[in-house]
């Protein structure tokens, strides 16, 4: 007899938690437990139900599909221990931010959720902060990022708008922005960009929250999907000035 899903995603639900102590390296910066929300894909058997439900990506060679269905999934892992402790899976088409979305609720206070590019959105972002988490998100170089106040730090605040809010911006987020790059004498010039609600430098320094996300950027859900051990080197970061931060002749990503 077969069981279905419901009674593992319960036990999924009951047993999956995060699990690193005071010592776990790589798992805490300062007061927070460090959390990666992250989305991936992964072949299943290639069966006639899979196909119809999961769909197959497009190829271009052969018969111009995969040879194996593939399902999209989102989760949420804790950064040192790379322990999944809330999962989505859903048909390829899906977005991983509708399945990111499901999981915010497990988001709690004392939490801080560090994510791609790929998840950047006003909605999506409060969703996350909901529970009481702190986020630690870089955005994409479009997002527009008005220099508000500069800050002792390197850092400035701005505000983010949705997308559908875009020229009236009548219902902003505040947020404290961190610009850097990376690698000796700033590498080859690319700013990356992050977001956080963490308005006060004081609770958390623009430097160590770039070297933070720097070191983290190999996602957790990745390296718990292909195993791989927690990276130990920490990049060379240098903050970027927001005046220089605003021109518009940068290198972004």
């Amino acid at each position: 007899m077969r069981l279905g899903p419901e009674p593992l995603r319960a036990l999924f639900a009951r047993v999956c938690r995060p699990v690193a102590v005071a010592r776990t390296q790589g798992a805490w910066y300062r007061r927070w437990r460090l959390v990666a929300v992250d989305g991936t894909v992964f072949d299943v058997p290639d069966t006639a139900a899979n196909a119809q439900f999961f769909g197959r990506p497009g190829t271009s060679r052969g018969q111009g599909r995969s040879a194996y269905p593939q399902v999209r999934a989102a989760a949420l892992a804790e950064c040192g221990t790379h322990a999944l402790f809330a999962a989505e899976v859903g048909p390829l088409k899906v977005h991983e931010t509708v399945l990111a979305q499901r999981l915010f609720p497990v988001l709690t206070k004392g939490m801080l959720v560090l994510a791609d590019r790929g998840f950047c959105g006003l909605d999506l972002w409060r969703a996350a902060k909901a529970g009481g988490a702190d986020l630690l998100w870089r955005v994409r170089s479009v997002v527009v990022l008005p220099v508000l106040e500069a800050l002792p730090d390197g850092s400035y605040l701005s505000e983010i708008v949705a997308a559908r809010d875009n020229y009236r911006r009548a219902d902003p987020e505040r947020v404290r922005v961190i610009e850097y790059t990376l690698g000796p004498r700033g590498g080859d010039g690319t700013v990356y960009r992050l977001i956080t609600p963490l308005l006060d430098p004081d609770q958390a320094p623009a430097e160590e929250l770039a070297a933070l996300y720097a070191q983290m950027s190999n996602w957790a859900l990745k390296r718990a999907k292909h195993h791989g051990p927690p990276r130990p080197d920490t990049p060379t970061v240098r903050l970027v000035e927001p005046t220089r931060a605003t021109s518009t002749s940068r290198k972004t990503t």
